[in-house]
């Protein structure tokens, strides 16, 4: 399994200066291309792999936050607030038709 980590561009082209939490990266923008000041990327291993939005980055954020609370046994319940409040979907091609 991959994990991507979703950061915020701050400056740069083809290898941009992106931020996570206050720390500062440098990260490949070849994949994506260049892309604006505050734009959000999702990266892996020190490469930009998508352009997401800012609702979807702070859902991936609170996702990996609730991984952390609960490996730590803490409550991640309220981190994974679009999943739970919501009744789980089969995709298309599981569907009974």
């Amino acid at each position: 399994m991959c994990i991507g980590i979703p950061m915020q561009v701050t400056g740069g082209e083809f290898t941009a200066q992106c931020q996570r939490h206050g720390s500062v990266f440098a990260i490949s923008m070849l994949l994506v291309g260049p892309q604006p000041v505050g734009t959000y990327v999702l990266t892996h291993l020190g490469s930009a792999i998508r352009v997401l939005d800012a609702d979807e980055a702070h859902k991936i954020d609170d996702a990996l936050a609730g991984l952390g609370e609960a490996v730590e046994g803490r409550s991640f319940e309220t981190l994974f607030a679009d999943l739970i409040s919501r009744e789980p979907e089969l995709p298309s091609h599981l569907r009974e038709n």
